[in-house]
């Protein structure tokens, strides 16, 4: 019987598995890098081991370090979560060699799904569909558009889309340096590219003792860079005859491969029903709360059950209703998915009925995070802070559920794509069904966080921040903080207060007085000022009442209203003056860490040739050459860690060839960041 769990892994997952040992009397360990020393799961924690370090390949990547740690602090078993080691065959049999208990299934069964080349080998004589291999040297036109994905890939690492059978070489070269950066293993294979299929996956669970459930099916298809984000059980609109066979498929790949314990089966499906296998992950999938929401069962117990040696029931549950589960990210997804670094101010999502654990009742919300109020999200993880799952009788209630619960949710001091996922949630195609992996990309201006932003609902939130400031002033002032804030008894000069929109760049200038009247803004003729608090504002806008939840942090105000969330920062009465920078330079993004360089000082450059490689938050970012010019200066090097605004390089404009010479750019000119993404094209996520 295992009576103490080490969770090799971190944020949510660990918390999510610490949940079901409490409730089961398993004691927990954690194990921590030194940038999640405050991290909540440390805290949840019966017992945590330090590991030394804060990149994840001094960490969470160290095998030997992780048996170590279960071993001094006195676990029986470990659970790898998801992402990491959890598909590392190697590492599960030193867990087993070390005389503990692993959660999850046989080394043997990991190793042969650990290489996709192999696995589709293996599916392929199971009788599974598969997509065929294609051989670089005799690809042609008519095999495009083509993946490159890196055999002991995931989480998109490794992955490039071939559009141009030109850019073939170069994609190969560069998902093989990926890949043996993120795996140690440069091996890659071609695959066709389906760009509209759906992403279908069904969940496995199995026992020692023959019987293997197939636990309903998900659609993962809404993806960004072919990662996903909304998933949900069960798949709209599959054919009933395609639902069982897939099914079956899925249960043949597990007994194929003496599989025990949770995974899932993935498979791309054709608008005309056809399927083929992608591959099998061999544990727990971030997304394993949709299926827990519909049959009721808790996935992480009957790991557990299954590592004892425990049977499963004949047959599982059969599932009720829909559910469906929006993952939260620290990112932009109006700037290229920009990754988000700083502190999470707040985190809090109403109507929660559920956290970590499968609902009671036939309908609620459940919130997995990994984050809570003042947290730091760092460069050296996903940006991944949490998943909100709702679930209810139908697909158009859950949506609906979930949107709204998104919309009034507080998420302050990250950018985030809140907006973009309640915009997915009520978009009329994603109600009806007509969800493939190209989604995000199709509908990508409908769906942006800035693509709608209403101007006037920034402008009257920069009022309510305004009056809410200066409430907030007058209750801190020594005399007289009864009177309201901003009051004057006799007529001057209106106050005045300067706020710049997150999401847009607009500045917004509040210019109002408070009068024996009332409140009087040439901005806003029709607002009324019902209410002025330091946290709250109610303002009557054309009859229309409305609350207005005001909070500061530093010059970062955060206002949530019905209208909508807005985040602006508050400009000084008196700017600092602006520090100068060469023209030419490019500046870092993000925080992040140089991998690679793709020129040396005194190159000649044209415009958009990728000049340094940033790695922050499992993801890669180039850095590009504004215009055709020269590199007159490289100031980092690989492997430098950098801030974001460092100077990466200066590049001079200069005339490239048959064209004339550009103007010189003013001392005070600051080229543009130019930051593109690779093509980072995963057929599924998995990151902690």
């Amino acid at each position: 019987m295992i009576t103490s769990v080490l969770v090799a892994n971190r944020g949510e997952i660990a918390r999510r598995v610490f949940r079901t040992c409490r409730e089961l009397g398993v004691r927990t360990v954690a194990v921590y890098s030194d940038a999640d020393a405050s991290a909540p799961h440390v805290h949840e924690a019966d017992a945590a081991v330090r590991l030394p370090g804060a990149a994840p390949a001094d960490t969470y990547l160290r095998g030997e370090a992780l048996v170590r740690a279960a071993r001094a602090a006195g676990a029986d078993a470990v659970h790898p979560g998801y992402g990491f080691l959890s598909e590392n065959a190697g590492f599960a049999r030193a867990v087993l060699d070390a005389g503990l208990v692993w959660i999850g299934p046989p080394p043997e069964a990991i190793a042969a799904m650990g290489s996709k080349t192999e696995a589709k080998s293996l599916m392929a004589a199971a009788g599974v569909p598969v997509l065929g291999p294609v051989d670089p040297a005799s690809a042609t036109e008519a095999d495009l558009p083509l993946l490159v994905k890196a055999a002991a890939g995931g989480g998109g690492r490794g992955m490039r889309v071939v559009r141009r059978l030109d850019d073939l070489p170069g994609e190969l070269a560069a998902a093989e340096a990926e890949a043996v950066s993120a795996f140690g293993d440069a091996e890659v294979f071609l695959e066709p590219y389906l760009e509209t299929a759906r992403h279908v996956e069904v969940q496995i669970l199995a026992d020692a003792h023959g019987t293997v459930w197939a636990l309903g099916e998900r659609d993962c298809s809404l993806q960004r860079r072919h990662q996903k984000v909304v998933e949900e059980s069960p798949a709209p609109g599959l054919p009933e005859a395609v639902r069982t066979r897939l099914h079956d498929a899925a249960v043949a790949a597990a007994r194929a491969i003496g599989y025990t314990g949770a995974g899932t089966a993935e498979f791309l499906v054709a608008d005309d029903g056809r399927f083929h296998f992608l591959e099998m992950n061999t544990r727990l999938q971030v997304e394993h709360p949709v299926t827990e929401c519909v049959t009721g069962l808790d996935l992480v117990r009957l790991q557990l059950l299954a590592a004892e040696g425990g049977r499963l029931p004949e047959a599982p549950p059969a599932p009720r209703g829909w559910a469906i589960e929006a993952r939260l990210y620290a990112e932009d997804p109006a700037r290229e998915w920009q990754p988000q670094t700083g502190t999470l101010h707040c985190l809090d999502v109403p109507g929660v009925t559920a956290r970590f654990q499968p609902g009671t009742a036939d309908s609620g919300v459940r919130l997995d995070a990994g984050v809570e109020d003042g947290s730091t999200v760092g460069v050296h993880y996903d940006p991944m802070l949490a998943k909100v799952i709702a679930w209810a009788p139908s697909r158009e209630a859950a949506a609906r559920r979930l949107a709204d619960a998104l919309a009034r949710s507080r998420v302050h001091g990250l950018t985030t794509n809140r907006d973009l996922l309640v915009r997915v949630l009520r978009h009329p195609r994603f109600l009806a069904g007509l969800v493939d992996t190209a989604f995000l990309t199709r509908h990508h201006a409908d769906v942006t966080a800035n693509g709608s932003v209403d101007k006037e609902t920034e402008s009257l939130s920069a009022l309510a921040a305004a009056l809410a400031d200066a409430a907030a002033n007058r209750a801190a002032a020594p005399v007289l903080s009864g009177l309201p804030g901003g009051w004057r008894n006799v007529a001057s000069q209106p106050q005045t207060k300067r706020y710049t929109a997150l999401a847009t760049g607009t500045e917004h200038e509040v210019a109002y007085r408070l009068t024996r009247e009332g409140l009087r803004c040439d901005a806003h003729p029709g607002v009324r000022l019902l209410e002025a608090a330091p946290g709250r504002v109610v303002l009557e806008d054309c009859g229309v009442r409305r609350a207005f939840d005001v909070a500061r942090y530093g010059a970062l105000t955060h206002v949530d209203s019905p209208l909508g969330a807005i985040a602006l920062t508050a400009r000084p009465r008196f700017p600092d003056p602006v520090v100068r920078t060469a023209p030419g330079s490019l500046l870092a993004p993000m925080p992040g860490t140089v991998v690679r360089l793709g020129a040396a000082p005194g190159d000649t450059v044209e415009a958009g040739a990728p000049l340094v490689w940033l790695e922050a938050m499992k993801m890669e970012h180039r850095v590009t050459a504004p215009a055709h010019g020269v590199l007159a200066e490289l100031r980092v090097s690989e492997g430098q860690q950098v801030d974001v605004g460092t100077v990466l390089a200066v590049v001079t404009p200069g005339a490239a060839p048959g064209h004339a010479a550009p103007g010189a750019a003013t001392p005070t000119h600051v080229t543009p960041t130019h930051v593109t993404p690779d093509h980072v094209t995963p057929t599924h996520e998995e990151s902690p």
